[in-house]
């Protein structure tokens, strides 16, 4: 049979999540690799409500310090920690949008000049115009497609930058899992990351150099305006009243009426764009929950209650779409409405002068082009409104995520909260708990004062009621659950493996299941098929490259299996397992427990288990008292091997300080001091 731990082991500090040291791995698609890395800043200060608001208005204070908070990582991507082609990208791109209103205003006059020829049927002007026109197009369409190219790679290269950082500081730590456990607005962090982070850098590209694009053909071409229209004389009442300007005039209380109306109509535009985009992320969850979850749910039968809440979720997703539907019913009615009259509007104001002949055919086609683009520019938030809105809900929902992680970052740096210490053991001990607390986020104690010194060899059963802190203490050993005092200190240079309940499995092959965390192809073929033979999962040998659903296919004593195998192929120092045999029955749990102790016979083992069938499988107990203010540490005492088990002799009792004792005393449980 091959030797699954003839790899040599990897040299690391002990790791909470994993046996070995990650190692650098080739992007197997350079294309779905992030194109930009982002760095992220440190988080900063935090920003406490005046006391003395209302709740409306403290709750108005914190969703405009969201969009602060935004920015105050997304502008990171101009900075010297930002992408090198930022400032060349962008500086490109308002050169482009200038250029391209130079365009515009010459197709402008070009208006102006093919119609005064042919008001004048002048020919040889016509033609020259004509084929002067062609590279007046083919110039500009150059521009907007070089324009297009630029807006798109900045929204690409700046939403890559803000998602790896964000990502980077979401996975650092823990934190993914840290934000289960803490209050907060961050709910469905994988929907705010992969839809609200893109709208939130999408739409201020499209806004800024629409917001420019519009300021510079406004200032154009109200200029164009004042030039050709010039003044209107009005005869009221036996004299004449003269308007200086009366394009431009005109230009400016037409686009006030129909920005003001769209402001006033489009007020909750917002509010009910973040009330959907939170009913889309909760539906997508409640969907994901049932695919998840679909073995449970199948053999429970309980499709009809799955249904119920879909279908009670979606009704939440229809109402918000139709009250947002009112709004944008509301919207397109002021801007379908100014879009038909703005082309109307300056012939009709020009009609006047040019049947007196102060007018040419062409300055009225020129006003009415310079009127169009003019009202296209100051009708901008018009046309806009709906989309801002959508980038401002999204825009506070990235930045909810980010405040949540400011504050377990800014826990992890202060003593504030109270944190548990991590260092390094100064003899021979595997691992030491000194004075170690456990408390939640807000300071309830859930463990108190536990004192527990491993030695190398020595395999610990942590047993207590339900509810007395087992699984919480070892999240604390493993350095998922930050919260609490005192220190948990390792030995310098081992490795640690925790097996949870519920084993994670990765998508992909069987290979690369039994491989997690390391890469599939850090063991070979058969020594992958040994560690599974061992575990009793022989009868997948033959499925080791098969790419399939194994996380819905296998049991939950077949993944607990998996996870076993996994302890085989990395070969760690210290195993922590919590309650890593809960799906497996009496006779598979020992012969689970013996390979794992005839293979890794120097292994240190802190097991979590409510099975008194355990105790026969280590070598200490300690245990656990739920009681108020924090459970506490009641006893700790060497364990005796049953006589049934004798046959396991050596494997099981052959190393450890503690196994030693044990024989030394006759075998009698001794309490520790």
């Amino acid at each position: 049979m091959a030797d699954i731990k003839s790899k040599p082991k990897p040299v690391g500090g002990a790791k909470p999540n994993g046996a070995r040291k990650p190692r650098q791995r080739e992007a197997p698609d350079v294309e779905a690799a992030s194109e930009v890395v982002g760095e992220a800043a440190p988080p900063p200060e935090a920003v406490e409500p005046d006391p003395q608001l209302s709740p409306e208005k403290a709750e108005q204070a914190r969703k405009k310090y969201l969009l602060k908070r935004f920015w105050i990582s997304a502008r990171g991507y101009w900075s010297r920690r930002g992408d090198k082609l930022a400032w060349p990208c962008t500086i490109g791109l308002l050169i482009l949008i200038c250029v391209n209103v130079g365009f515009q205003y010459g197709i402008n006059v070009w208006n102006r000049s093919i119609f005064d020829a042919i008001e004048q049927r002048n020919a040889p002007t016509v033609y020259f115009l004509s084929a002067v026109f062609v590279p007046l197009v083919l110039g500009s369409v150059s521009l907007v497609v070089a324009q297009v190219y630029l807006r798109m790679t900045i929204q690409r290269r700046w939403r890559s930058w803000l998602t790896t950082s964000v990502i980077g500081r979401w996975l650092t730590n823990g934190r993914y899992y840290q934000l289960n456990l803490v209050g907060g607005d961050h709910q469905n962090p994988e929907a705010r990351i992969a839809e609200d982070l893109r709208i939130a850098t999408e739409s201020p590209v499209d806004f800024i150099s629409g917001v420019i694009n519009a300021f510079l053909a406004a200032s154009t071409f109200i200029v164009v305006l004042w030039t050709i229209g010039g003044a209107l004389t009005l005869p009221i009442g036996g004299s004449t009243v003269t308007i200086p300007g009366f394009l431009v005039i005109t230009a400016v209380i037409y686009a006030a009426i129909t920005s003001t109306s769209m402001v006033v109509i489009g007020r909750h535009f917002v509010e009910l764009s973040e009330q959907k985009n939170q009913a889309e992320a909760e539906f997508r969850y409640t969907l994901t929950r049932v695919r998840e979850n679909g073995e449970s749910i199948a053999l429970l039968g309980g499709e009809e209650e799955e249904r119920s809440g879909i279908d009670r979720t979606f009704a939440g997703v229809l109402k918000r779409w139709a009250m947002l539907a009112g709004q944008h019913m509301r919207t397109a009615l002021v801007s379908q409405g100014s879009s038909l009259f703005a082309p109307v509007v300056p012939v009709l104001l020009c009609a006047p002068k040019f049947l007196d002949g102060s007018m040419s055919l062409g300055q009225v086609m020129q006003a009415a082009s310079a009127f169009a683009i003019v009202q296209g520019a100051f009708g901008w938030l018009v046309d806009n409104y709906p989309r801002l809105a959508d980038w401002n809900a999204s825009a506070r929902r990235i930045a909810s995520l980010m405040m949540s992680l400011d504050g377990l970052e800014r826990a992890e740096e202060s003593d504030a909260l109270g944190r548990i210490n991590r260092g390094e053991t100064k003899d021979d001990t595997m691992l030491s708990l000194n004075n170690l607390s456990v408390s939640l986020d807000d300071g309830t104690a859930v463990v108190k004062e536990t004192e527990v010194v491993i030695q190398p060899g020595e395999r610990l059963l942590v047993a207590g009621e339900s509810g007395s802190g087992k699984s919480t203490l070892v999240r604390a050993i493993a350095g998922l659950w930050p919260w609490g005092g005192g220190s948990v200190d390792f030995h310098p240079g081992k490795r640690m493996f925790m097996l949870p309940q519920r084993p994670y499995i990765p998508s992909g092959t069987l290979r690369r299941a039994a491989a997690y965390p390391g890469a599939a192809e850090d063991w070979t073929v058969p020594q992958i098929k040994a560690a599974l033979d061992k575990v009793g999962l022989g009868h997948l040998g033959d499925k080791i490259d098969e790419d399939a659903p194994w996380d819905q296919t296998l049991s939950g004593g077949e993944k607990q299996r998996l996870a076993f195998a996994r302890l085989l192929l990395h070969a760690p120092d210290i195993i922590v397992l919590d309650e890593a045999t809960a799906a497996l029955d009496e006779k598979s749990q020992d012969k689970m427990m013996e390979t794992i102790i005839r293979e890794l016979p120097d292994v240190t083992i802190v097991s979590v288990a409510h099975r008194a069938e355990l105790e026969a499988f280590h070598s200490r107990k300690i245990t656990l008292e739920r009681r108020k203010g924090g459970a506490k540490l009641v006893s700790d005492i060497d364990l005796l091997p049953r006589k049934r088990r004798g046959l396991l002799g050596r494997a099981l009792w052959g190393s450890g300080a503690s196994a030693e004792k044990s024989l030394e005393r006759g075998g009698i449980p001794h309490k520790k001091n």
